[in-house]
């Protein structure tokens, strides 16, 4: 039937619309199934439900659709009676599909064992790409993170194959990148446990990260709420040209909206400008939404994605999108909240940073606002790749420029590292000559191999001769997987990143690391000249021979033009009944420990709860839950536990990692003296406690352990002017109360050695704010408002002692 669409499709964009056969073929078609993936064969594409609920929807509120709108209406539990308005109702929502990456998959396969359930609701996937640690190369890398991880690992899998949920073993590549390859589609509605499921955006898909609790309730085929998000669209219009990339479109949007004018919306593309834009190249944009704090980005359906799916083998869901076309764009005349205008053709090349992602320079200044700030002009790395830009696309492009220099003679001045998306796209750029063929049996392959008649032996190695290193198919350096050792730790350096995310320390652990984020033509063309000062539009370099020559705009074939070679087969099916199977955690484990559930709200009003750090200024996932080495412990909750919030500022001291302890009136780090707190009771519930903080509090990844370890050593709430999204849906599903000041300059009357009394408990109902009564060492007293977004259903989380409680409630 699939073929039968398909053959039809071909007719139709062939011979065009006026046959009226083709018309009733058509139509035939759309209720054929086809299914999500070949992964998944018996799950199918629901586009006609999909319609059903938009012409519902569409109908009640009597007006025209944005496309976020279709999608995420589309998926309502309930659309004929769904209270919806845009930036304050809560959705009550049936997605499609999960993915979870190796890292955040442990705490939510974890918690989805802790539910007693026997076997996911909907289709689900694991991911391994968190764990590798960059050091010498792929191939060893990926070695040796086998054999370190072993435990880690044969959990998921394990965990996996007994909950019926695929698993991706460590090489296959980097989730976002695997998503698109396999999973997204337009139309779907898939939830993801990291910050950047975005990505499946650039296919037309409602695509967004989440926490592992909100995984969990997917899972189990609860209702998935999400906050009714208001729509911000980006008009696109001109074309992309020369050397501006789809990674400065978002790299502009970036600098407009800050790290937090996204929070609480979608950000929508659409315009004329779109279709100069390949599916990856949009896919690029939409997965660096995240760091504007949006819920997602998405793109229309167009004939970009359609190619990229029928070059990816799925042709059957390229034909049935075609039937549905309609249904994958937006409605004419309808109307977003914020609208946002970019002219392709007025575009320039964009470098942001350092220490955040919205902070956005031309290019053509960055070398004269270097000087200025006395950043370090040299440039010691350039690193290309991550889940933001690894395409095909993207090595090819940033290749070109590699070849110019090469046919100059000239190699980089700085290091350089090229991370693969995925296993394909690493197997098809060794194919094409980009990287060295890292297996020899494939070396003698390609010896041999004939095309077009021809012996196919030269292979030349752009990356590879340039003077670059190609690292494991993983999130590596992007994620702070980077064992660096050509810096000293604090040696102020400049480091170049086709990556996402720039907070400070984030790649390296170094806090002096100026870490810039750019498109991976840029980084080529800076590693290369090895200076912020080199502007490839305008600039040239000098050749060994004394020639002057400027590098001629990056060139590179959208998608392979002989198709895509998937390398190894790195993925392990579910079985269809995994009953029979265990999954064992050893107690003396020190990477995978099982939850205990959390204490119950007892019924009454937080009283005398202790400061534990009101922290200053900026304060990430990355500040409350550091990655990097920290990353083995992700299954382990009392062992990371270790790391809260040992990178947050104190407003006391300026210091990090060193709070008062109250008790002592010594100073300690922040986990230690949570758990002196915890465990030095002077009642059987022991001393509990709140963080203060400031603006876009939690910004960064979906890390549900910044929710987690508070609540673990004995937080209750945390009070901020600002929450990032992801970050206070987190800590509502793990029973803390996060809550922000009615007036933002409360922030400066709370003292570090105050109590804090948190009242109208009892009475917690939506939209009604708390009190805190501010208890002063010199025993004044002071009381302020608190609002909070919590709903009916989230409040029950609260009471339950965590939103699993809560499901376990719901069982008996």
């Amino acid at each position: 039937m699939a073929t039968y669409c398909l053959t039809v499709a071909r007719l139709q964009l062939a011979l065009g619309h006026g046959i009226r056969r083709l018309h009733v073929s058509a139509a035939f078609c759309a209720r054929a199934k086809v299914s999500m993936s070949h992964f998944e064969p018996s799950s199918y594409i629901a586009y006609e439900k999909l319609q059903s609920n938009v012409n519902t929807v569409r109908k009640r509120l009597n007006r025209p659709l944005t496309l976020s709108e279709k999608i995420v209406y589309g998926h309502l539990d309930s659309p004929a009676d769904q209270e919806i308005v845009r930036g304050r109702t809560y959705l009550r929502l049936r997605p499609d599909r999960v993915a979870m990456q190796d890292a955040t998959a442990q705490m939510a396969m974890l918690q989805f064992i802790s539910s007693g359930l026997p076997k996911v609701a909907v289709p689900s996937t694991i991911h391994c790409d968190h764990l590798i640690e960059a050091q010498v190369g792929g191939a060893q890398d990926l070695q040796k993170a086998k054999e370190v991880n072993q435990e880690v690992y044969n959990f998921l899998a394990s965990s996996g194959a007994k909950y019926g949920v695929g698993f991706w073993k460590p090489g296959s590549g980097i989730i976002h990148q695997i998503i698109l390859e396999n999973y997204a589609y337009p139309g779907v509605m898939l939830i993801g446990t990291d910050s950047h499921t975005p990505n499946g955006g650039g296919l037309g898909g409602i695509c967004i990260g989440v926490g592992g609790a909100d995984a969990v309730d997917v899972m189990a085929g609860i209702p998935w709420e999400l906050k009714c998000p208001k729509v911000i669209g980006v008009k696109l219009t001109g074309t992309l040209s020369g050397w501006t990339s789809p990674k400065d479109i978002i790299l502009k949007v970036a600098g407009i909206l800050t790290v937090k004018g996204g929070t609480g919306a979608i950000v929508e593309y659409h315009g004329p400008g779109v279709d100069s834009i390949s599916c990856t190249g949009m896919a690029t944009i939409c997965n660096m939404g995240a760091e504007i704090g949006a819920t997602t980005s998405v793109f229309p359906y167009n004939h970009r994605m359609r190619t990229y799916l029928e070059k990816t083998g799925r042709a059957d869901i390229a034909a049935l999108a075609e039937e549905y076309k309609e249904l994958l764009v937006p409605d004419t005349g309808c109307e977003y909240d914020q609208l946002i205008e970019i002219n392709l053709n007025e575009l320039k090349p964009h470098i942001n940073g350092p220490f955040t992602p919205d902070l956005a320079h031309p290019v053509s200044s960055i070398g004269s606002v270097a000087e200025k700030n006395g950043w370090p002009l040299d440039v010691k790395v350039g690193l290309i790749g991550s889940c933001t830009n690894s395409s095909y696309e993207d090595m090819g492009r940033a290749a070109s420029l590699a070849k110019q220099a090469l046919d100059k003679g000239l190699k980089c001045k700085a290091k350089f590292t090229i991370t693969p998306g995925s296993e394909q796209i690493r197997a098809t750029i060794e194919r094409d000559g980009y990287v060295s063929p890292i297996y020899c049996f494939r070396s003698l392959f390609k010896m041999i191999l004939t095309y077009d008649g021809g012996l196919y032996i030269d292979q030349s190695k752009i990356f590879s001769d340039v003077g670059g290193v190609v690292l494991a198919n993983a999130c590596g350096p992007c994620i702070g997987q980077w064992d660096r050792r050509d810096v000293k730790k604090g040696e102020k350096n400049t480091i170049v990143t086709s990556f996402n995310r720039n907070f400070t320390a984030r790649n390296d652990a170094n806090p002096a690391t100026h870490a810039f984020v750019t498109s991976p033509e840029i980084v080529t063309a800076l590693a290369i000249a090895g200076t912020l000062k080199f502007n490839p539009e305008t600039d040239y370099l000098t050749a060994p021979n004394g020639e002057k020559f400027k590098l001629q705009p990056p060139t590179g074939d959208e998608l392979p033009a002989r198709g895509f070679d998937p390398g190894q087969d790195t993925y392990q099916h579910p079985p269809s009944d995994g009953t029979g199977l265990r999954v064992d955690v050893n107690p003396q484990s020190n990477r995978l420990q099982l939850l205990e559930p959390f204490d119950k709200w007892n019924g009454r009003d937080l009283e005398d709860l202790q400061v534990l750090i009101k922290v200053k200024g900026k304060c990430t996932t990355d500040h409350i839950s550091a990655a990097g080495p920290w990353l083995k412990f992700r299954g382990h909750l009392d062992n990371i536990s270790n790391n809260l919030l040992i990178g947050a500022v104190n407003v006391e001291n300026d210091a990090v990692n060193k709070i008062r302890n109250q008790l002592t009136g010594e100073f300690g780090g922040v986990p230690d003296v949570a758990r002196e707190y915890k465990a030095r009771a002077s009642s059987r519930n022991g001393v509990s406690w709140v963080v203060v903080g400031d603006e876009n509090y939690g910004e960064g990844s979906s890390r549900e352990h910044a929710a987690l370890e508070p609540r673990h050593l004995g937080g209750r709430a945390i009070i901020v002017k600002s929450f990032a999204r992801i970050h206070e849906t987190n800590l509502k599903k793990q029973g803390l109360l996060p809550l922000t000041f009615a007036d933002p300059a409360d922030y400066e009357k709370i003292r570090p050695d105050d109590k804090i009394s948190i009242t109208g408990l009892k009475t917690f109902v939506p939209g009604k704010p708390l009190q805190a009564i501010l208890k002063h060492s010199d025993g004044s007293k002071e009381t302020i408002e608190l609002n909070h977004t919590f709903n009916e259903t989230q409040i029950e989380w609260f009471q339950a002692g965590s939103a699993l409680n809560r499901m376990k409630e719901l069982q008996k």
